[in-house]
C-alpha cells in the first residue's frame, strides 16, 4: 500500500455507514453494522499482504497454491471503540495476534493519555493493523502508532471508519509510512474535536453509554 489515504467507496460500505450515522439507529444495530463494515474494510487493508506458494494436494492433483507469507498478522485495538472493528476483523483473520492500547483524550488539551499497553511479541516480523473507528484530531492514533513502533513494528496500517482532514494531516505528518484506510473522509472537526457530520461518539453508540 503506497497511498497515504484510501477511502473505501464500495456501495455496501457507504450504505451501512449511512445507517450508522443516523441518530435513530439502535445500539444493537450500530454494533452489528460496525461488525459487518469491518469485514469489508478488512479486505482493503489486507489487500497487499506478502504471499508465497505452498505445495498442496487437491482431490485431483498437486499444485503450488498461494498462501499468506510470514508470521501471523497483528491487530492492535485502540480501546475501547477499536474493539468494534477488531471483533469483525477477527472473524476473517481468526489466527491473528491481538494487542490493546488504552488511551483517553484529555477534554481540555485534546491530547492522549495512556492507561494500558499490551502488545503481541515479534511485531517486527508481522504486518500490524491498528484499528480505531474515528480518526479525529489524530493525536491518539499517532500516539498509539508511536507505541507500536517502539515495540518493533515496521509494516503498519491504520484502519478507521471515519476520518477528519485534520486527523489525516496529523497522521501523515507523524507517520508518513503508515497508510490510512477509511470508509469516509468527513468535512471537519468541531470545537470539541468531534468529526462533523460524523456519527457521534462511536464508543458510546456501540456500548450504549453516554
Amino acid at each position: 500500500m503506497t497511498d497515504h489515504l484510501t477511502i473505501v467507496d464500495h456501495p455496501l460500505v457507504q450504505h451501512k455507514l449511512s445507517i450508522m450515522r443516523n441518530k435513530e439507529t439502535s445500539t444493537a444495530s450500530f454494533r452489528q453494522l460496525l461488525r459487518e463494515i469491518s469485514h469489508l474494510l478488512a479486505y482493503e487493508v489486507t489487500r497487499e499482504l506478502p504471499m508465497t506458494d505452498v505445495r498442496i494436494e487437491t482431490p485431483l492433483m498437486a499444485m503450488d497454491a498461494p498462501m499468506i507469507e510470514g508470521k501471523k498478522l497483528a491487530l492492535v485495538s485502540i480501546l475501547r471503540a477499536g474493539n468494534g472493528l477488531l471483533d469483525g476483523i477477527l472473524e476473517l483473520i481468526p489466527a491473528a495476534r491481538v494487542g490493546f492500547i488504552g488511551l483517553y483524550r484529555d477534554e481540555e488539551t485534546l491530547q492522549p493519555v495512556e492507561y494500558y499497553n499490551k502488545l503481541p511479541a515479534n511485531l517486527g516480523d508481522r504486518v500490524t493493523i491498528v484499528v480505531d473507528p474515528m480518526l479525529a484530531t489524530g493525536n491518539s492514533s499517532a500516539a498509539a502508532i508511536d507505541m507500536v513502533k517502539a515495540a518493533g513494528a515496521k509494516d503498519i496500517r491504520f484502519l478507521c471508519l471515519l476520518a477528519a482532514p485534520e486527523g489525516v494531516a496529523r497522521m501523515k505528518e507523524a507517520h508518513p509510512d503508515v497508510p490510512v484506510v477509511t470508509a469516509a473522509l468527513d468535512e471537519k472537526l468541531n470545537e470539541k474535536g468531534y468529526i462533523v457530520p460524523g456519527l457521534g461518539d462511536a464508543g458510546d453508540r456501540m456500548f450504549g453509554t453516554k
